[in-house]
């Protein structure tokens, strides 16, 4: 038996959340982000939870176009690594982008292996449609702006790889 359960993430969860990626922050790993994000994204969000009911890992799902997601905030406390929860978040992650008709997952992550053994790739200088790019460029959101590699958000991405997944 695995321990743990994957299940969509409540509002009483984001500090649960919040308290899980500080340490990620601290590090420079993930980018900190106020609780209210937390609170307006908490629908995009997946947690893993212990047999005791303590969160252990958490994970995003934000659409950024008609076929295409991020998977954000992906994080697993310090004493779970290596027991298959950021895979299971993943995975759960992966089946909410289909369900939802995307056929692309991106990240920027500092985690190559790992996404690497899920399918993703360096998506190098790949690039979208100039329409769409059009479209994208309105967004004020960050992941948008790491995706089309702006010029604005260098300092979130050094030595992060952008990777992309086209989900079968």
């Amino acid at each position: 038996m695995q321990g743990y359960s994957v299940r969509r993430a409540r509002t009483s969860d984001v500090p649960r959340i919040q308290a899980l990626v500080e340490p990620l922050i601290q590090e420079g790993i993930l980018l900190g982000k106020d609780r209210v994000v937390f609170y307006e994204a908490v629908q995009e969000f997946r947690v893993a939870e212990d047999a005791e009911g303590r969160l252990i890992g958490c994970g995003a799902l934000h659409v950024m176009w008609e076929d295409l997601a991020e998977v954000r905030t992906l994080a697993v406390s310090a004493d779970w690594l290596g027991h298959g929860v950021g895979h299971a978040l993943l995975d759960r992650l992966e089946a909410d982008a289909r369900e939802l008709g995307l056929s692309r997952l991106f990240c920027l992550t500092f985690e190559v292996p790992f996404f690497s053994r899920h399918g993703f790739v360096d998506m190098g200088s790949e690039t979208v449609d100039p329409a769409v790019y059009a479209e994208l460029v309105r967004s004020h959101d960050e992941g948008v702006a790491e995706f089309l590699d702006l010029a604005r958000v260098k300092p979130n991405t050094l030595g992060n790889t952008r990777m992309v997944k086209r989900l079968a």
